[in-house]
């Protein structure tokens, strides 16, 4: 101990400096909701299986490749029927229940794209469309795939595609950490501002919109930095022998009905049913 203290002192700090933890929103939230979960996720190896396709996620998935599409198209073919056609051609089954609910909710898709071209100022290039952002912030590193990036007026804007059942609001917006990490990555990333967050919620043709201070990005990081904390000491914890059941315990609840790793977990079993995979879809 003495001689690392001594090259440290020549080095000229006094300390090492702490690790920093790479994290992306969807740790965070995984570890946040069950820390079982989190655990047969991102540190069991093997994965466990997983279960089934869910509709709901598979409908989220078309709309975004097609609107990534939609993009990369030349200004002067995004019109609302190009998007109509390009849920068309990412379209995918999975989860659904048979033929003719596949049909009505691609229809549905194609309108919802169709009318959020209507909707929206679709003439500028974005500059970045499922853009991977990586940074150093505070004492993690964020990381996650941001759905879009518009530049207004000289600063970055964080879109995130939405179309769940639920309309969302401005609280939504504000509260969400992983906008606000995008935010913060996307700023470092690119170097240049990014306060403004939106969620775009296609099925209600809505948008709603937060913008961030430097105070609120701060909170947002400061909870991020304490989760971080906690899973890097308890992956370090299991790494080093500790009791996997006492380190990552399950966190039951309605949510277990739609866990990945149901058919694993005998408590989420018992917590709540088994849904149909299209259950998830808005009526």
């Amino acid at each position: 101990m003495r001689t690392v203290v001594a090259v440290q002192g020549q080095l000229g700090f006094d300390f090492m400096p702490p690790k920093l933890v790479k994290v992306t929103p969807a740790k965070l939230a995984t570890w946040q909701d069950c820390r079982r979960r989190y655990r047969m996720a991102y540190l069991d190896r093997p994965t466990p299986a997983r279960g089934q396709a869910w509709a709901n996620y598979t409908l989220g998935a078309v709309v975004h490749n097609a609107l990534r599409a939609f993009f990369d198209l030349p200004v002067a073919r995004r019109t609302p029927e190009q998007a109509a056609a390009l849920v068309a051609k990412h379209w995918k089954s999975d989860g659904f229940r048979d033929g003719e609910q596949v049909a009505e909710y691609r229809d549905r898709a194609q309108n919802w794209a169709a009318q959020y071209v209507e909707d929206t100022e679709v003439g500028q290039d974005p500059v970045g469309l499922e853009r991977w952002v990586s940074a150093p912030v505070g004492r993690i590193i964020a990381e996650g795939r941001v759905d879009r990036i518009d530049q207004r007026e000289g600063e970055l804007v964080i879109v995130d595609y939405k179309t769940g059942r639920h309309v969302l609001t401005v609280d939504d917006a504000r509260g969400s950490q992983a906008l606000a990490l995008y935010a913060l990555a996307a700023q470092r990333t690119l170097r240049r501002p990014c306060r403004r967050v939106e969620l775009h919620h296609l099925p209600s043709r809505t948008v709603a919109v937060w913008e961030h201070s430097e105070d609120s990005l701060a909170r947002h990081l400061a909870r991020a930095e304490q989760t971080a904390d906690e899973l890097s000491a308890a992956a370090d914890t299991l790494a080093a022998g500790g009791d996997a059941e006492l380190l990552f315990p399950p966190s039951t609840g309605r949510h277990c009905s739609w866990c990945d790793f149901r058919r694993v977990c005998a408590e989420g079993q018992a917590a709540a049913p088994e849904l149909e995979p299209w259950s998830m879809l808005a009526p």
